[in-house]
């Protein structure tokens, strides 16, 4: 009888569990989708494509991501991140072939999980991703502080923080844009204050609130502000046609593919780590995000939507909400397909304005502004790539600034790796002994080679290279050339020992 009990205690207890976690999860599911329905929307507006298109995006991240192994508790969706490569996209291929990139890009994701290559993703260097998002960042706020002021922005990166000057002057000159400016600034200051308010008040999402508020003001005040465009979730599904495809073969669209794909990719991988950090659930396994990452870009390419990545944003609110499996981010799905289906009209009275502040508020916290400080004090060659990767971004384009912050990291990985230490050992009779320990690189032989020439002519010379950990192609070349060339000017040849 005893056992009898004690099995059907243990059973209850479990049921219990799994009963608590799904009160848990679906309470988390609401705050999720509350938190990701105006940054779908956002997001879109500001990659210049209809505004259903985000929403579809974060509902293939919730029911076809979601539903995969690999980070139990991240979410998925369109992301700030890779708002203005996308917007680049779309203005150099046409809306028409973003669907063909992005499918291309999630093949590239699944070829790569299948390759167990998720986990070289944690060996890209911090400061490069870093500077990338730093630069993404300076790019959206640019760009959104326009669509702020209902103005058109600029196609460069340089050209939107070049024409700041002129926006400003524009906008106090007309009421329809100082009405818009008013909503998104309004917008921004909701955003900042919103966790300060105390009682249930506070618990509201704060994207959610902000928007909602500025919707509220423009219909209340009839504003004449521009509001979203919407033409409806199934009208707005562009699958790519053929045509879209012949768009591959070029190099410019080649690139771009390599761009969505290693920048979601990393974007994701990096936020499942900080994820892993938030809760003791399992912990992610990074082949099998990385397929979960594909999959949802081959199903957003098919349906010709946004690329999607995982949202540090609503990961944590997620985590922070008590989810507890992956049930909460695939019911955000869910929500978020209900709204589409059933009140698309609600996204028509939308202020783009607000939704402009929205992504002003989430470019700004992509500009690591305080641990730049702290990473100057500590690692100032780590601080000259982010800003070097950042800054080449603004200048030239997202896909050029990250190849050129990862070629200032690898160079400053080998110039810092490549110490040498050149020791003359001179007994004034006898030959001087040139010892030679570390790892000998071509960024090192003008000093090598300083330190060598300078040695007398008229003295037999011992050349020591048996500590040297490494000594790479140039180096022995040119240490070989140097003693050939004072051997023959000298008294006798230079003799070497040599442990590499």
């Amino acid at each position: 009888m005893q056992p009898f009990l004690d099995r059907s205690l243990l059973r209850a207890r479990s049921l219990l569990k799994v009963s608590g976690d799904r009160q848990h999860d679906l309470v988390a599911s609401v705050v999720v989708f509350l938190v990701a329905l105006p940054l779908c929307v956002g997001v879109a507006v500001a990659s210049g494509v209809p505004a259903e298109l985000g929403l579809i995006t974060g509902i293939v991240g919730g029911l076809v991501t979601g539903l995969l192994p690999g980070s139990s508790l991240q979410v998925s969706g369109p992301a700030a991140g890779l708002t203005v490569l996308v917007y680049e996209a779309v203005r150099e291929f046409g809306l028409p072939a973003l669907g063909a990139l992005v499918l291309a890009a999630g093949l590239l994701q699944l070829a790569m999980g299948a390759l167990r290559l998720g986990r070289f993703f944690r060996a890209i260097s911090v400061a490069v991703v870093e500077g990338m998002l730093a630069g993404i960042g300076l790019v959206l706020i640019a760009g959104q502080l326009y669509a702020m002021a209902d103005q058109e922005a600029p196609a460069s990166g340089l050209a939107k923080i070049g024409g700041l000057p002129e926006l400003l002057a524009d906008t106090f000159g007309s009421g329809r844009a100082l009405a818009a400016l008013a909503l998104g600034s309004g917008t921004v200051a909701v955003l900042l204050l919103w966790r300060r308010l105390p009682g249930f008040l506070g618990t509201i999402p704060a994207p959610l609130a902000a928007v909602a508020l500025a919707t509220g003001a423009s219909l209340l005040f009839s504003m004449p502000v521009a509001t979203v465009e919407v033409q409806g979730l199934i009208d707005a599904v562009q699958p790519p046609g053929t045509g879209a495809f012949g768009e591959l073969l070029g190099l410019g669209a080649i690139g771009t593919v390599l761009a969505f794909a290693l920048i979601a990719s990393a974007e994701s991988l990096f936020s499942a780590a900080a994820v892993d950090r938030l809760h003791d659930g399992p912990r992610t396994d990074y082949d099998k995000e990385l397929v979960a990452q594909g999959a949802g870009n081959t199903v957003c390419g098919l349906l010709g939507a946004l690329p999607m990545t995982a949202v540090i944003v609503r990961s944590a609110a997620n985590v922070q909400a008590g989810a507890r499996t992956k049930a909460s981010r695939v019911l955000h799905g869910v929500w978020l397909l209900l709204f589409a289906a059933l009140l698309p009209a609600a996204l028509g009275l939308i202020p783009v304005a607000a939704l402009a502040g929205v992504l002003v508020h989430a470019g700004c916290k992509l500009v690591p502004v305080r641990q730049l400080a702290g990473l100057w004090r500590e690692h100032r060659g780590e601080a000259v790539v982010l800003v070097v990767t950042a800054v080449a971004i603004v200048s030239v384009s997202m896909f050029e600034g990250v190849l050129i912050g990862l070629a200032l990291a690898i160079v400053k990985t080998a110039w810092e790796t490549s110490h040498v230490h050149v020791d003359v050992v001179d007994k004034g009779a006898g030959p001087i002994r040139a010892h030679l320990s570390g790892n000998a690189t071509f960024l090192r032989l003008p000093k090598i080679l300083d330190a060598l020439e300078a040695l007398p002519q008229d003295r037999p010379i011992e050349l020591d290279l048996t500590d040297l950990r490494h000594l790479d192609h140039a180096c022995r070349t040119s240490l070989e050339n140097w003693a050939a060339r004072h051997s023959a000017e000298g008294t006798e040849p230079v003799r070497v020992a040599s442990g590499v």
